[in-house]
């Protein structure tokens, strides 16, 4: 098997709940010629400021959303992707699209450069890290710190018959200027609730949050997918801080740096408090409710 020795340890992640999609992909540019965009592009693409919130915190929340725009946000930071997806189509036609995937999978690796991919393990984002077309299996990272084999035909349906696969190939001419107008123009279009998502997304997910932990009712502020919730677009705050502040933004790199520790707070204090006591969720809303006001300031001035 052509392997890559690959892990997670690189990529900054301060809860371990970082959103999986933006993990693989910092970690993939981590380990390509461009490492010195792993942690801009997390920024750069958006993800550093997307939020979805659903009414149940169901964990699905983090995975619906318009998968087809990943090129378009990705070269908003300077990068060439490919990207294959096929959901929900006849076994044939699925087939059909891993059989297309393949070559452009093989290609990154001989690159030296792993490659991002739905479902390789658990449902979540991760990393295809090495391929054996003897013995036709392609070894994953999956975003657990798991490292396994898959077979070729499990690609793309494994749990479930989606295949989305993205391959880094390359960089663009674009100036940091234009990168830093046009990530504040993407940050400011989710903020906003311009881009598609069924659930409460961007500013609009702060009052869903905030009322779980001021509602009497201590269910969701108590479940694990709160947990979820904090960790994953918690652990997303560091990288919108350290990208505005890297390139001397100030004005939004100190809020956003108000933004991620009232985040990370909220979630180191979500882990360790008895939430069941109304005083604990009255604290962390206040924390949410800084935050909310830190980026609603933010988008006034970007």
């Amino acid at each position: 098997m052509k392997k890559l020795d690959v892990t997670w340890n690189d990529v900054h992640d301060s809860t371990g709940y970082l959103f999986s999609f933006a993990k693989s992909l910092s970690c993939a540019v981590k380990n390509s010629p461009y490492s010195e965009l792993s942690e801009d592009i997390v920024a750069t693409s958006g993800f550093a400021f997307r939020m979805w919130i659903s009414a149940d915190l169901c964990p699905s929340e983090t995975s619906i959303w318009d998968f087809g725009r990943q090129p378009t946000w990705i070269l908003n930071g300077g990068l060439e992707t490919t990207f294959v997806s096929c959901c929900w189509q006849p076994e044939n036609v699925l087939n059909d699209a891993r059989n297309d995937t393949l070559p452009k999978l093989r290609a990154s690796i001989d690159r030296g450069i792993p490659v991002i991919a739905w479902d390789i393990g658990v449902l979540e984002w991760g990393l295809i890290t090495g391929y054996d077309d003897e013995t036709q299996k392609l070894a994953t990272l999956c975003i657990n710190g798991k490292t396994e084999e898959m077979d070729y035909a499990k690609l793309g349906n494994r749990e479930m018959p989606m295949l989305n696969v993205v391959t880094v190939t390359g960089k663009i001419n674009k100036s940091q200027e234009e990168i830093i107008k046009d990530t504040i123009t993407l940050a400011k279009a989710h903020l906003n609730g311009e881009e598609w998502c069924p659930n409460a997304q961007g500013l609009a997910a702060y009052p869903r949050l905030i009322d779980m932990f001021e509602s009497e009712d201590a269910k969701y502020a108590n479940c694990w997918g709160m947990e979820y919730a904090l960790g994953t677009f918690g652990a997303l705050k560091w990288y919108a801080w350290k990208f505005f502040e890297k390139y001397s933004q100030t004005e939004l790199a100190l809020l956003y740096k108000t933004v991620f520790e009232c985040w990370q707070k909220a979630f180191e204090l979500k882990k360790t408090s008895d939430l069941t006591l109304c005083y604990n969720r009255k604290v962390i809303a206040k924390l949410l409710k800084t935050a909310y006001e830190s980026e609603i300031s933010a988008v006034e001035i970007m």
